[in-house]
């Protein structure tokens, strides 16, 4: 068992976190052993930067065909914020962004999900 467990009621078809530990990601109960970004009910794994320092607006591209209404940001152990260029570049997508540790956005993408809410999330590994 992952040291969190966030299993809550699964809707069918569609994808839920289901644990966490800090090298790994838990969807469906199936583990992911990289960032992965979960956009449109569809995994992209290994996604993204090794760190937060190395993350670029080019690494949300994926996003853009079908933009999402929100976009939760898992940034690692800890919640980081974009530079002050980035958040410039980030204020011209067609969607939100929401940035908070790895674990809380893995939480937040089931509640607003389960609310039938458009919402992708990208994530570095817990423990990054």
């Amino acid at each position: 068992m992952m040291k969190g467990d966030i299993t809550g009621p699964l809707l069918l078809g569609q994808k839920r976190f289901s644990g966490y530990d800090d090298d790994r990601i838990g969807i469906d109960r199936i583990d992911y052993r990289s960032g992965l970004l979960l956009h449109a009910n569809e995994i992209a794994a290994p996604w993204g930067p090794a760190n937060f320092d190395a993350l670029q607006l080019a690494d949300l591209e994926p996003l853009l065909a079908a933009p999402p209404e929100l976009l939760l940001l898992g940034t690692g152990r800890r919640t980081r914020f974009p530079s002050p260029e980035m958040r410039t570049q980030l204020a011209e997508l067609p969607f939100a962004c929401d940035w908070m540790d790895s674990r809380s956005a893995m939480r937040t993408y089931n509640v607003l999900s389960a609310e039938g809410r458009r919402v992708s999330i990208a994530l570095l590994l817990p423990g990054a």
